[in-house]
């Protein structure tokens, strides 16, 4: 009877066994040899090296590929690029770009598991130097295959574990819009969170929720509502939660607001006045609605610009880390009537 094949030595079979991030074992095994301390202690890149000799580890070809023969191309991963805030984030990405000397181009995965990764294959086959996701899921679960792979990448947008990431501070955000309705005096407030897996949606509403709590206004699980990132979804979202009958309402994106907004009228509220209604990102629509919105700026065009700059670094060799930018509460008329 023959025996099993042996599986290959992976990065991740090398980071399980040494109890260490995918991230910091690519870094030491991947560094020249005068970077590799800069990835991490000392003490921490000699066991990383000892364990790879012990079990014969041997980079992914296509991996050693990217390192030694640069084709100065970035590909970016986003759910779609109709929306106004990944394309004001690849702006970013793009300028960035330009002054560094790379290129860079787009795909869409729509935020479907099995597009993101098609699509993630189809951008590994074009030799990229690294690559940028815009569409990370929290639970890091593809981001993990990626990294064993060895090739450099950064999140914007979205965070997921210890990956590089450039983001709005989404937790700060969530509080600020929660301080201004507090302010107000709303108490019984809800909440449109988006969809459950993006950490967006996650870390603004606990933001939100939580500064409601602590000011005793806790909001129950009936006044929280997962729906997409998009007009229609924020509309059945303020459908369902208008029977909870609340003074205000924050949706954790502009899209979303409007249609909260749509429902609203529908049922016949004046917004602004009989009920308060927040957003997030200021995108340029938001100023201009018949009621001016009331919402957080994210700064979406330096995010892009700096997800970019942080992947340069990282292809560099250099340890990064996740970077959080400051949100800003722009008030207007949907809270203050």
């Amino acid at each position: 009877m023959g025996t099993e094949k042996q599986r290959p030595v992976t990065l991740r079979t090398l980071a399980d066994q040494l109890g260490l991030h995918v991230s910091t074992v690519s870094r030491v095994l991947h560094a020249k040899p005068d970077e590799g301390a800069r990835a991490a202690s000392g003490a921490t890149v000699e066991r990383i090296r000892k364990l790879a000799d012990e079990l014969g580890y041997r980079p992914n070809p296509h991996a050693t590929s990217l390192r030694t023969r640069r084709s100065n191309l970035v590909g970016v991963l986003v759910p779609r690029l109709s929306d106004i805030v990944l394309a004001t984030i690849y702006e970013g990405i793009e300028e960035a770009a330009a002054e560094h000397g790379l290129s860079t181009f787009v795909t869409n995965t729509r935020d479907v598991p099995e597009v993101q990764r098609a699509r993630t294959e189809m951008v590994l086959g074009r030799r990229v130097d690294g690559l940028i996701f815009g569409d990370a899921y929290a639970d890091g679960e593809f981001l993990a295959s990626v990294a064993a792979r060895g090739v450099p990448f950064v999140l914007v947008s979205r965070r997921s574990g210890e990956y590089p990431s450039v983001t709005c501070d989404d937790y700060e955000g969530g509080r600020l819009a929660a301080e201004h309705l507090l302010s107000l005096g709303h108490s019984r407030v809800a909440v449109i969170a988006g969809e459950p897996y993006a950490s967006t949606g996650i870390d603004r509403t606990a933001g939100f929720v939580d500064a409601f709590a602590a000011a005793g206004c806790p909001v129950p699980e009936s006044r929280i509502v997962h729906t997409p990132f998009d007009a229609r979804g924020g509309r059945l979202g303020a459908e369902r939660l208008l029977a909870e009958r609340p003074s205000a309402i924050f949706a954790v994106n502009d899209f979303a607001a409007i249609g909260a907004i749509g429902a609203a009228r529908d049922a016949g509220l004046r917004v602004g006045e009989d009920i308060g209604i927040v957003g997030f990102n200021d995108t340029p629509l938001a100023a201009e609605l018949p009621v001016p919105l009331t919402t957080v700026r994210s700064p979406m065009h330096e995010m892009g610009y700096r997800g970019l700059s942080l992947l340069v670094r990282l292809m560099a060799g250099e340890t990064v880390e996740p970077e959080r930018l400051t949100p800003k509460l722009m008030v207007r008329a949907s809270t203050t009537g």
